[in-house]
């Protein structure tokens, strides 16, 4: 009995590799309890937090406190790691290899925290200066930034000298700089395209006479159209530079510029009273701004080959496709009940044959 006290003493003792049994079950115990706290930091205190933040005014709070979140989470693991190592009697390559894992550890905690705070940073630039695009671009451009620097400090860690890798990618990006030309070629348009603001995400486009839909995203290489029945269209910025591209998003007014024809039988105070009631009509609606720059008249204009045609240019302020149909509808109306109470009629092409009696 007592030998078999000494071998499971023995076994306890020795465990794995030198490491014991219950040294072992400590190291379990403390990544569990680091897991549950790390949990309870960015869950309910984060949830806490954003309660807290929730209460004033201002969103920036809100958003610093989401971006902490995951990496938040991370700082008990981390610090559950570092207790392993001080806890355990580690020597040689294996305090070598756990020191350098909790530095490296270290190392991704901090840079996950500032990659998450550059887009909530990036939202206290002013939008006049600076699109939403733009600062979608200058927030994926720096946190590729912060992880280059994050990778080189990892890999200076584990002795691996950074300055040939940068030298070999030097060389390698020239050979990839030829061989993909269409790929910098398209980043640059999307660069293009941004600073000039043609468009942003949200806007209704039309790119020549074929392609019209709505501006889903604006990639490094890409831009994503969705059109109406919300198939996606990915166009090359490089070809979207050199497009002629309609902005609806931009325009100011909507411009009618409509012909109505009416037949040769309508008297001259008809005519006037018709140009009246309908003038009239735009000037009392809200939705048509009487601007004299922009021209808003009804006038007979022409004397056609079946009918005498009215001129009728006008604005409108509704941008919105639904309102701007609803405003051309009661317009339309309108046109109609001035031309029927005023006892005129629409023109329809038509011809007359005349025969000629050689008898």
């Amino acid at each position: 009995m007592n030998e078999f006290l000494e071998l499971l003493k023995e076994t306890w003792n020795q465990g794995i590799r030198g490491f014991g049994i219950g040294e072992i079950i400590i190291c379990l115990v403390i990544i569990f309890t680091s897991w549950l706290l790390g949990k309870f930091l960015s869950n309910k205190l984060i949830d806490w937090l954003s309660k807290k933040a929730d209460q004033t005014e201002n969103e920036l709070d809100d958003q610093i406190i989401e971006s902490l979140r995951s990496p938040l989470g991370l700082i008990p693991i981390v610090f559950g790691f570092y207790l392993i190592t001080f806890y355990l009697p580690l020597e040689g390559t294996v305090d070598f290899f756990a020191t350098n894992l909790v530095k490296m550890l270290v190392i991704f905690t901090i840079f996950s925290a500032l990659a998450n705070l550059v887009g909530p940073l990036l939202s206290l630039l002013n939008s006049k200066f600076m699109t939403e695009a733009m600062k979608d671009w200058l927030r994926r451009t720096i946190e590729v930034l912060v992880w280059i620097i994050a990778a080189a400090m990892i890999l200076d860690i584990w002795g691996i000298q950074v300055g040939p890798i940068i030298a070999g990618l030097g060389l390698f990006g020239v050979a990839l700089a030829l061989g993909a030309q269409d790929v910098f070629k398209n980043i640059f348009a999307g660069i293009f395209i941004l600073s000039e603001n043609r468009f942003q995400k949200g806007d209704r486009i039309r790119i020549g006479n074929t392609l019209h839909g709505i501006v889903d995203h604006i990639g490094f290489r890409s831009t994503t159209v969705k059109l109406f029945d919300s198939s996606p269209v990915f166009v090359p910025n490089a070809d979207l530079s050199d497009a002629q591209v309609v902005n609806h998003q931009m325009m100011e007014v909507r411009r009618l510029d409509w012909t109505i024809n009416l037949t040769y039988n309508t008297k001259i105070e008809q005519f006037k009273k018709i140009c009246s009631e309908i003038e009239a009509y735009i000037k009392d609606e809200k939705n048509l701004p009487v601007d004299l720059t922009k021209d808003n008249f009804v006038k007979v204009s022409e004397l056609g080959s079946s009918s005498i045609d009215l001129r009728l240019i006008c604005h409108t302020d509704p941008i919105g496709f639904a309102d701007f149909a609803d405003l051309k509808e009661s317009l339309i109306f309108t046109i109609i009940e001035a031309v029927e109470s005023n006892g005129s009629e629409f023109a329809f092409p038509t011809q007359s044959i005349y025969v000629e009696n050689q008898s």
